[in-house]
């Protein structure tokens, strides 16, 4: 078997490799993408077993590809924890190689999950619609200062008939006036697109029974309940509710030593888009739950309505997970949650 560490770089690749068979051991540097291709296709027509070992990165894809191609198996390792590992301060690209190999050689590689191809493909979905959205976003903003300007104001009725009549009868200069049919164009392509991904995503939802039971709870639609099942992957991957929060950036940035102890703002990692999402379904949940509204509110007036909303997203992530790990429904959560088997629950489970 052939175990080869690889330092990946958008423009090449530094590897070091080496045969357990029989102890040969080399270094190369490979340009993407003919001098790896083929590197990799001498090998396969060899008949071995490769192993490939690499951080995980971005700008891989079609890496990946060649490598699940010719059946070679690839291994992609948490970045920060190869570099924890690192005992050496000097680093270069071949040193980066020598040392992802070693990690491999000596079974101490930290192998991360890794989405399928299916996966991948529909989560680009999801940031196709959701970039559409923002681009839908911004030119309804600049036609709303076009509006605002000419002394209409009218806020969200003027995406309806009779305010885009008014906003449509405005006698323009002619540059503004071409820049104003030029957004509306935009506008009504933007809306069409943005009308077919979503139902795109509605019947991906429906071939999905988890993301039907996620959205069951209040507040969560087909994009966040589709959202939450392709990105979180397997429930397997967690113990608790805390590593949900923790996967996704919900919890605070800690910075602590002896008797100080320091929270700041929340880490931001992972999913960017997951955690918009569920910080824009918790506000509808909070509206629509009295128990959350009633939280929310109090939240709001001891730290203020930013931390409010992320304490109500991180507590709506948690409710999703177990949701998705017990098979339940918001019924069930309701009737076997976090209170479940307390005094005065007659639905309590001993």
């Amino acid at each position: 078997m052939i175990i080869i560490g690889c330092d990946y770089h958008p423009g090449f690749q530094q590897i070091a490799f080496v045969d357990t068979d029989t102890g040969d051991y080399g270094e190369q540097r490979l340009e993407h993408s003919e001098g790896a291709e083929k590197f990799y296709r001498d090998l396969a027509a060899q008949g071995k077993k490769v192993r490939v070992g690499m951080e995980a990165s971005g700008h891989a894809r079609w890496f990946e590809r060649l490598l699940a191609e010719v059946n070679f198996e690839l291994w992609i390792g948490d970045a920060t924890e190869i570099a924890r590992k690192r005992e050496r301060k000097q680093k270069t690209d071949r040193q980066d190689a020598q040392h992802i190999l070693q990690l491999l050689m000596e079974n101490r590689f930290p192998k991360i999950w890794v989405p399928s191809g299916e996966n991948r493909d529909l989560r680009q979905l999801l940031w196709h619609r959701h970039r559409m959205v923002q681009a839908r976003t911004r030119i309804m903003n600049q036609l709303q200062a076009v509006a605002l300007n000419e002394g209409l104001r009218c806020k969200k009725k003027l995406w309806r008939e009779k305010g885009r009549q008014q906003l449509e009868a405005f006698r323009l200069a002619p540059w503004a006036s071409r820049r104003r049919e030029d957004l509306l164009q935009l506008l009504d392509r933007l809306n069409s697109t943005i009308s077919d991904l979503t139902q795109a995503i509605e019947q991906e939802v429906e071939k999905c029974p988890e993301a039907g039971r996620l959205r069951t709870h209040p507040g969560v639609g087909a994009l966040t309940a589709l959202a939450f099942v392709l990105i979180i992957g397997r429930t397997e991957r967690f113990q608790c509710g805390k590593q949900i929060a923790a996967y996704l950036g919900l919890v605070p940035l800690e910075d602590s030593s002896g008797n100080r102890r320091r929270l700041g703002h929340i880490t931001k990692q992972g999913s960017s888009i997951l955690r918009f999402l569920l910080v824009e379904a918790a506000q509808v949940t909070a509206r629509s739950i009295p128990e959350w509204r009633n939280k929310y509110v109090h939240l709001t007036m001891r730290r203020g309505r930013k931390i409010a909303k992320v304490a109500m997203a991180r507590r709506l992530a948690i409710a999703l997970y177990w949701m998705w790990r017990k098979g339940w429904d918001y019924e069930q959560l309701r009737k076997f949650g976090s209170h479940a088997g307390q005094p005065g629950n007659r639905d309590g489970v001993k």
